[in-house]
């Protein structure tokens, strides 16, 4: 049976020993021979003869000396480092031990045992109050933003907390905690040598009623992302923005619906499975690769009649795909980063007509000196209700239905970034999303303020504060404009300010 290391420390501590102690006797009989061969020829040989053999075995027995000091300095020294691995061995996992010991070592007094039992149980008590245990026994983590929003708006608009057209008519004022968000995450086991990984996020912004204490603030499903991560691969299944749009608008007071939505960027929440793959490019540079398929959802703003019970990309029978090349920066996020995509996804509305949405797109970050960062991207394509443009819809569309013309659309959205130290940050931000006027004009019936919108564009600018790492506060001016396919143009005002708490 293997001995264990605990007892071959102890073999070669006792060797050494040994070694010392055979030093020593043997110094001592070396002493006894050269008093014995002086005391023998000395009453033989004259002064001058003794006096220099006496002179010459002083110097032989200080030699050996002298040697023998030498070995017994490396012998201690030898001794120190077992020591300092017996000590080190002590404190090993006390699995090892336990898998070890029994079969060399006899059992530990019953006194010493359940003083070992009792410190384990205190320490499993003291991690069972400072970890969240999950059914699988891995790390998981729970985080969130308490976030506290008060709003002016100077006209009306479609969602008073968190507004993202104009409509005419009256302001409004209030404060809402509904764009609060919670977040769970966990991290999973090793598979093929890849690390998994695994979150969401929810809200409370699950209707559009904004002062029903009853039914508002319904917990609602934001993202999510399982992952198998491998060095430079990964394959994930989420629910989020869509792979063409990775960059967003900073702000803290838009956050059930993000900064310039339905203005330029690119941001609805859809179910995707993909890959994506980074691989060096010329010097420090990378590019990656990503592709998906997805399952874009409607336009929230399509009627019951036209979007049936399930979405018309599901009607289709056939998920629509992404596509999304970037030349990354260094590997420290620094340098240029631009990226360009492609999507194409197949619909059909009731009746089995049916009509393609497609988008290019392009997306930029720039970071500059002194702080500044330049962030922002842009798409020309059709049939874009369902990404989160479109002027809100997806087609044009006839009395009866009797024809689908999916309708053009083209916008994005740039930001200028400021960082000031590590307290303040400072953002200026403009979006458009613009249909096809002429389109627009010949076919759409507008039946509400959302499918009645020609364009709509949003300038915004905010700071950010952060006295500390887990507390934010925010003011923010924001300016909508929305120019209807028939009507005046709607304009609106929105001072906000947000308070949030991270844990």
């Amino acid at each position: 049976m293997r001995p264990t290391v605990r007892s071959v420390h102890v073999a070669s501590s006792r060797s050494i020993l040994m070694k010392i102690y055979s030093l020593s006797a043997t110094l001592c009989l070396v002493l006894c021979c050269h008093l014995c061969v002086a005391q023998q020829t000395a009453t033989t040989e004259t002064p001058q003869q003794e006096l220099q053999r006496l002179k010459n075995a002083v110097d032989q027995t200080q030699a050996q000396v002298d040697a023998s000091q030498q070995q017994l300095s490396e012998l201690k020294k030898s001794l120190a480092l077992l020591e300092q691995r017996l000590a080190a061995a002590n404190q090993a996992p006390a699995a090892t031990e336990t898998a070890t010991a029994p079969a060399i070592a006899p059992a530990a007094p019953a006194a010493e045992t359940q003083e070992r039992q009792a410190m384990q149980e205190s320490q499993i008590a003291t991690l069972n109050q400072t970890k969240v245990e999950s059914e699988s026994k891995y790390p998981v983590k729970i985080s969130g933003l308490i976030l506290l929003n008060g709003f002016v708006n100077t006209s009306q608009v479609d969602n008073s907390s968190a507004p993202t057209i104009a409509v005419a008519g009256g302001g409004t004022t209030g404060a809402s905690l509904r764009q609060t968000v919670l977040g769970i995450d966990a991290r999973g086991p090793t598979l093929a040598g890849a690390t998994s990984h695994a979150d969401v996020r929810v809200d409370f912004f699950g209707n559009s009623l904004d002062s029903s204490y009853q039914l508002g603030g319904l917990l609602r499903l934001r993202t999510a992302h399982a992952t198998l991560n491998w060095k430079d691969t990964e394959i994930f299944a989420e629910m989020d923005r869509p792979i063409l749009s990775p960059s967003q608008p900073t702000s803290l007071t838009a956050i059930a619906q993000p900064a310039l939505a339905w203005s330029g960027n690119l941001w609805m929440w859809s179910p995707q499975v993909g890959v994506s793959h980074t691989m060096d490019f010329i010097g420090s540079s990378r590019i990656a690769v990503e592709g998906a398929l997805i399952d874009v959802p409607d336009s929230p703003a399509m009627s019951a009649a036209l979007a049936g019970t399930v979405s018309q990309g599901e009607r289709s029978r056939w998920p629509g795909g992404e596509l999304h090349i970037g030349l990354l920066g260094k590997k420290d996020s620094s340098g240029l980063s631009v990226g360009a995509g492609g999507y194409f996804s197949p619909h059909k509305i009731l009746g089995g007509r049916g009509y393609n949405a497609w988008a290019g797109t392009l997306d930029l970050d720039l970071p500059l000196s002194h702080g500044f960062d330049v962030t922002g991207g842009f798409y020309r394509g059709q049939a874009l209700g369902g990404l989160g443009a479109g002027v809100y819809k997806d087609f044009v569309y006839g009395t009866n239905l009797q024809f689908a013309k999916p309708l053009d659309d083209v916008g994005g959205w740039a930001q200028l970034k400021k960082r000031a130290g590590l307290r303040w940050e400072f953002n200026g931000a403009f979006g458009l999303d613009n249909g096809f006027a002429t389109e627009l004009r010949r076919y759409v019936l507008p039946t509400s303020a959302y499918q009645n919108q020609a364009r709509n564009q949003t300038f915004t600018a905010n700071t950010i504060y952060s006295p500390k790492a887990y507390l934010l506060f925010s003011l923010e001016f924001r300016h909508i404009t929305t120019a209807p396919i028939t009507g005046s143009t709607a304009n609106t005002n929105i001072i906000g300010i947000a308070a949030g708490y991270k844990f």
